[in-house]
């Protein structure tokens, strides 16, 4: 019996041994929906150069809105030093949306919200984030928006969402666009996130984590 646990904790150091902590960080992104986010930021790491993304982990865990924090906080225990925990969810008919960020940010959790939803986000990469207060209008409009640029039907489940969206749409000036809202919601004196629309901080989240490969360019001149 010895023996066998002797032989237990040895492939258990092994184990450690053999994961590669990621350097330039891992984000433990948790969401609420079932399909839109993580298609989109699986699709960002995927389309990051090797060399970052060998050396940085996007992990996407889906949960209940209500769990969102608790969950992002148990995963992140293990291995804190180096797990970057964000929650990305939209207001649509959230009721106690400005809570949740509160909460998040009280306990060290970076919240990449969206209203009225994630969509708007991604209309930003086409060129504009219209004042649309209702999700379903947004996703709507987003969706006629998309097929005319992409000729194709837009669909929440896509995999290859974001390789597409950057296809045909500029990321960089989705960033800009993003932020300019949010520094105009700021100017009128809009502090909540429940009455800043059209608005979104994850722009936030894609700008620091494309700001990995910036990194590398700088180190190694080229990926």
């Amino acid at each position: 019996m010895a023996k066998k646990d002797r032989t237990g904790n040895r492939k258990i150091r092994e184990q450690r041994k053999q994961f590669k902590i990621p350097e330039l960080g891992y984000y433990l992104i948790v969401t609420d929906t079932e399909a839109t986010e993580r298609c989109f930021f699986n699709g960002l790491h995927q389309a990051l150069p090797k060399k970052v993304r060998d050396r940085l982990v996007v992990k996407v865990v889906e949960t209940k809105t209500h769990t969102m924090i608790d969950k992002c906080l148990e995963l992140t225990s293990y291995e804190a030093q180096y797990r970057i925990p964000w929650i990305v969810f939209d207001r649509d008919q959230v009721q106690e949306f400005d809570k949740i960020i509160a909460e998040a940010e009280n306990k060290g959790v970076r919240a990449g919200w969206s209203n009225p939803c994630f969509e708007i986000w991604m209309y930003a990469y086409l060129g504009s984030m219209p004042a649309i207060k209702d999700s379903w209008t947004c996703c709507a409009e987003f969706g006629r928006v998309y097929e005319a640029k992409t000729g194709q039907k837009y669909s929440k489940a896509d995999e290859q969402i974001y390789g597409k969206l950057c296809k045909v749409g500029d990321e960089e000036k989705a960033v800009r666009i993003a932020q300019q809202k949010w520094e105009q919601c700021r100017r009128e004196r809009k502090t909540r996130p429940s009455e800043m629309y059209p608005c979104t901080t994850v722009y936030e989240l894609v700008g620091e984590i494309k700001s990995k490969v910036d990194f590398i360019v700088g180190e190694y001149g080229t990926v």
